[in-house]
């Protein structure tokens, strides 16, 4: 009876250090056979040597590990340290270590003996007498131990069946050696005083051509690019390390009074722990005791640093830039952000986009096919009376100009750069098809609260009636408004004590009146604060027409007005507004620039959603709706033909997130949202939207340049091999470059400078001169 398949909640899932990968077609075998075992679903990555699999609870890891070398490859399940720490990456970057200085070593001695060979075969005057059994000494020890791993990798695969990069390579240089030692063995080709010339483009009918210099070269060529590959490959992760070495090595707990250094991965939650001035803050907490700013660049590219005092969260790996603070643990290891940022960016790094796969279906096929292209090359020409010389040059060619490096290394090599430096500047690319959307999103969605403005209620304006000073107001009203515990209270109450620069008084026989005002008595003056009409009806306080005159000017530009007065008379208003972000106006002109119409979507009223619309430079408004509606508005959009990215922060974003082809969220908002994107911004700055897609669309491109060189390379190369027309000697060289080519191409997006790096001064000087924050005016006040 067949087994049921499992479902999907039997999955699991695992990820494994794969050893023995030469190229993308032993990525593609090793993914092929375990997705043959039933229930798994695998990704093999050949740039980070890694198998990501899901499998079902009837197999184990061990399992996978056994089909991945039953394959003829290597596989460990890296393991997890309790503090979150992933010591798998420090043996992989251990491994790299030892790959690149083995090949290193390998190039310094095959250089030393190729080029004598590669002189004397190509400059007829240095062909004194016996020199050919002299380039036979010399290169024998090139072909047989310089390329020993593609030997080896040859005949593994030949055991199973299969046929890669390295078969093609073993395989041509070995032909180049044999026919050369056969050629001196049992031709005139030993005799002494033996000379060859050398030809670029070589006719292959020369009666004595030895090939010592080809199997040479060609071997040190390739030697020097799988170098450079090593080298290049511990570079495109170094940002993922770099941000995994972040946080803080060891930490100052205070355990029974005590201070006790210990290592990082001891905390645990609830403990109480220093962060003195310079040091990095070991986990992600909340400040107990003290005051500081803590320098958030490393970690989210914010230069600019935060006031943090009690009661405040930090994020471990930030660093304490002013006063000693004592902090309480609230995430440790694998939970805290910086362990949460690193996930997110491997699992990108390990995923594959569509044109991945594609190159993956290609080189899967391409070896074999290049092998029965040279054996079809070598009897053409043997067919159309030709010398073996000349088949066998055109042959050896074909096989070693076409081997599919660089179409391995053309996608993962991007993936790893961009996604790695995407997390130096706070933007989490949550996979490789993320690249693929932004390239055709026409319209941005943005969520006005926390996305727009700041979320945050702020005092924005005092104005007294005539005859009243000001600072008596903002006393009186911020005295009576922090007893209060609504945001707009609060925002009155903090505002005026900054302003004042004083403890603001007591109040005695204070009362709230639901969603209309509060009243109480300070300084022995009866206080009422609250909407004009309430004060007015209940309180008989009707503000005068000066005063009517800002109330109406200030709600038409969707502020909230408060208004105040004492001993039976109105004595003036307060205005607080949620203020626009400075950095909001110069995020809408870049994602205008990128080719993006951008949409204002809030549930807040009209009048207050046209303002702020206004102010950052949006033209179309869609307001008063229910998190529901966000989710049908983003459809609509979507029927009328709209690629379309949300941009938001809250639970009631989600959804809409999800909804949208890009989701975007802001990481300063809830779980929920981030969890339903697609991108993820570290930092509330509105402008890193625009480096998210500036970068993701800059990879794609890297990407798509880097298969374009790929693919054109192969499809150039192979009919003039198969012609005749490239030497074997150049095919080697050209065949390493297209690698290096490819990678370096990649290695350029660490160069990528973010947009928010830039000064925001034409957004400063635009909301400075309006001295104008806008916010909705709260339906509940």
């Amino acid at each position: 009876m067949a087994q049921p398949t499992p479902t999907v909640d039997a999955l699991h899932d695992v990820e494994l250090a794969i050893g023995g990968m030469t190229c993308a077609s032993c990525a593609a075998r090793i993914e092929k056979k375990l997705n043959k075992v039933e229930g798994v679903s695998a990704t093999v990555n050949y740039a980070t040597e890694k198998a990501k699999v899901s499998y079902p609870t009837t197999l184990t890891p061990a399992d996978l590990v056994s089909v991945v070398e039953a394959t003829g490859y290597t596989a460990t399940v890296p393991t997890q340290a309790a503090s979150g720490d992933d010591p798998s990456t420090d043996a992989q970057t251990d491994h790299r270590d030892l790959e690149a200085a083995s090949w290193r070593q390998r190039l310094i001695v095959s250089t030393v003996l190729s080029v004598p060979v590669l002189a004397m075969s190509m400059i007829p005057a240095l062909q004194f007498d016996n020199w050919q059994w002299i380039s036979l000494t010399l290169a024998s020890p090139v072909v047989v131990w310089g390329a020993a791993p593609f030997h080896r990798a040859a005949v593994t695969n030949a055991r199973h069946g299969a046929a890669t990069m390295d078969t093609l390579i073993s395989v041509g240089v070995t032909a180049a050696w044999l026919w050369s030692l056969w050629a001196l063995l049992f031709t005139h080709a030993g005799m002494t005083g033996m000379r060859m010339p050398f030809d670029l483009f070589p006719d292959g009918e020369a009666d004595v051509h030895i090939y010592l210099e080809v199997a040479a070269a060609v071997t040190t060529f390739i030697i020097a690019g799988r170098y450079f590959e090593a080298r290049a490959k511990r570079q495109s992760g170094a940002a993922l390390r770099a941000l995994l070495d972040m946080g803080a090595k060891d930490v100052a707990v205070l355990r029974g009074g005590t201070e006790v250094r210990v290592p990082v991965g001891q905390l645990e939650v609830g403990d109480r722990f220093l962060v003195r001035p310079g040091e990095k803050v070991a986990t992600d907490g909340v400040v107990e005791d003290g005051t500081s700013a803590i320098d958030a660049s490393m970690l989210t590219g914010e230069s600019v640093p935060v006031e943090v005092g009690p009661g405040d969260v930090v994020v471990g790996a930030t660093v304490n830039a002013g006063g000693r603070l004592v902090v309480r643990a609230a995430r440790v290891g694998a939970d805290t952000q910086l362990a949460q940022m690193a996930r997110l960016v491997e699992d990108a790094q390990n995923g594959k986009a569509q044109v991945q796969r594609l190159a993956d279906r290609v080189s899967a096929v391409f070896v074999p096919i290049v092998l029965v292209l040279s054996l079809v090359t070598l009897t053409a020409w043997l067919l159309t009376g030709h010398s073996v010389t000349a088949a066998f040059t055109a042959a050896v060619a074909v096989l070693i100009i076409a081997c599919p490096c660089a179409l391995g290394l053309a996608t993962p090599t991007a993936l790893l750069v961009g996604t790695g430096r995407g997390a130096q500047l706070g933007v989490l690319i949550k996979g490789p098809e993320v690249l693929e959307s932004t390239r055709v999103v026409d319209t941005i969605v943005l969520d006005k609260t926390g996305t727009v403005t700041t979320g945050r209620m702020e005092l924005v304006d005092v104005v007294p009636a005539d005859g009243v000073n000001s600072a008596d107001l903002l006393r009186l009203v911020g005295a009576l408004e922090n007893a209060s515990e609504h945001p707009i209270g609060q925002a009155i109450a903090t505002g005026a004590s900054q302003r004042l620069e004083s403890q603001l008084p007591d109040v005695e026989g204070f009362s709230s009146t639901q969603g209309l005002g509060v009243a109480g008595v300070v300084d022995g003056h009866a206080v009422v604060a609250g909407r004009p009409g309430w004060l007015a009806r209940e309180w008989n306080q009707p503000l005068d027409a000066s005063l009517a005159g800002v109330v109406e000017a200030a709600e038409q530009q969707g502020r909230t007005v408060i208004a105040a007065g004492w001993d039976g008379a109105a004595r003036g208003v307060v205005v607080v507004s949620d203020a626009i972000k400075p950095t909001s106006a110069q995020a809408v002109a870049e994602l205008k620039e990128l080719g993006l119409e951008p949409i204002l979507l809030t549930g807040d009223n009209e009048r207050a959603a046209r303002a702020v619309a206004a102010e950052v430079g949006i033209e179309q408004v869609i307001a008063e709706v229910l998190p529901a509606e966000k989710v049908a508005t983003v459809e609509r959009l979507q029927r009328e033909g709209r690629t379309v990215a949300m941009v938001g922060d809250g639970v009631n974003d989600a959804a809409a997130l999800a909804t949208s082809n890009l989701g975007i969220a802001m990481g300063t908002g809830t779980d929920a949202a981030i969890e339903a994107s697609d991108l993820t911004l570290v930092r509330g700055d509105l402008r890193a939207a625009v480096d998210a897609i500036r970068l993701s669309r800059r990879t794609l491109r890297t990407i798509k340049s880097n298969l374009f060189w790929a693919f054109a390379y192969n499809v150039a190369a192979l009919p003039l091999a198969a012609l005749g027309l490239l030497n074997p000697l150049i095919a080697g060289a050209a065949m390493a470059f297209s690698s290096v080519f490819v990678v370096s191409n990649s290695l350029r997006l660490r160069r990528f400078q973010p947009v928010s790096t830039q000064t925001a001064e034409t957004s400063h000087a635009r909301l400075d001169s309006s001295k104008t924050n806008l916010s909705h005016v709260e339906a509940g006040r």
